[in-house]
């Protein structure tokens, strides 16, 4: 592996002539707090770099980036879930200044999950109406007789206090800090298959490492986040499951077409997989790398996927 790093940016880099019409300014790409996003902006950015862009990487909130990119603040986004940060998304896009800059082929679900030692003690699953019938084996010290459901980190708005409420589920809703937290309570747990409730998302290396399912709510409608007439209770939001096959779309800035039509055109290519998303998470998460390392080590691995993203007089 340590052979691999000694990638450099020339590595990455393609003859540039051709691509004088981008701005020299920097090309802003956010980074978040979750593996994928951040590998995959390095991935980018590196891309971005090797036709001759100026590339500056911002830590922003994943939510209120949609209102940055409208403002051109940062020039995109490359993670656009649908489950997590579709309302944000869609607000931004009424307003104007940004807009949907196409889909990965990657498909995208994000919901209460268990690995499969949880199902061996509540066989009801994945039926959400199981859960209240086996809430004592989740609960823990803090929680008295009700079960523990550690959500995702608050920034990431997954409204699971709100569906507990909605359909009545006997649990404490706990947001984890990170992305990481998660990861240490599964792997805590599994040592003696102790039955937890977590959030989690496809695509991310977890799928591979420990095999599990996601709980299944009603089914998502659309309108269950904003019109309380949707789903089983007429009086509350938020109670159906997230979408089963949600979206991964990538937006931009609507002045990154003129600024940086080159990079723009290369943007409007991009299309990842689930695989190579869990790829790119398990190269930090696994593996341990550094995420600049992780994407120097995924470009090198993948150059008949990327290469094929760029302008002709690329290299």
């Amino acid at each position: 592996m340590k052979a691999k790093l000694l990638m450099t940016a020339a590595a990455v880099s393609f003859a540039t002539a051709s691509f004088a019409d981008d701005s020299s300014d920097p090309i802003v790409i956010p980074i978040h707090n979750w593996s994928s996003q951040i590998v995959m902006s390095h991935v980018v950015g590196q891309i971005f770099e090797g036709m001759g862009n100026n590339v500056e990487f911002v830590t922003t909130d994943s939510q209120a980036v949609y209102e940055s990119v409208r403002l051109g603040d940062v020039t995109l986004e490359l993670e656009v879930w649908e489950g997590a940060f579709g309302a944000s998304f869609r607000t931004a896009l009424e307003k104007g200044g940004l807009h949907d800059a196409g889909d990965h082929n990657a498909v995208t679900r994000e919901d209460w999950w268990y690995p499969m030692w949880t199902k061996d003690a509540c066989p009801g699953l994945p039926s959400w109406e199981a859960l209240n019938d086996c809430a004592e084996l989740f609960a823990t010290a803090e929680t008295g007789d009700k079960g523990l459901f550690l959500d995702g980190p608050v920034d990431w708005l997954k409204h699971g206090k709100e569906r507990a409420e909605a359909l009545g589920l006997n649990y404490v809703v706990k947001n984890a800090g990170s992305a990481a937290a998660l990861w240490a309570h599964i792997s805590a747990a599994e040592a003696d298959k102790k039955p937890i409730l977590v959030f989690n998302w496809t695509p991310n290396f977890a799928e591979a490492v420990w095999p599990g399912e996601f709980v299944e709510f009603p089914k998502w409608e659309d309108g269950c986040d904003t019109d309380p007439s949707v789903g089983p209770n007429p009086d509350a939001l938020h109670d159906c499951g997230n979408p089963a096959d949600g979206y991964l779309k990538k937006a931009a800035w609507d002045g990154m077409p003129d600024k940086w039509p080159n990079a723009y055109a290369v943007l409007k290519e991009i299309s990842f997989t689930n695989a190579q998303i869990a790829e790119m998470a398990r190269l930090v998460d696994v593996e341990e790398m550094e995420p600049e390392e992780a994407a120097e080590v995924w470009l090198e691995e993948n150059e008949d996927v990327w290469k094929g993203w760029l302008p002709e007089g690329a290299s």
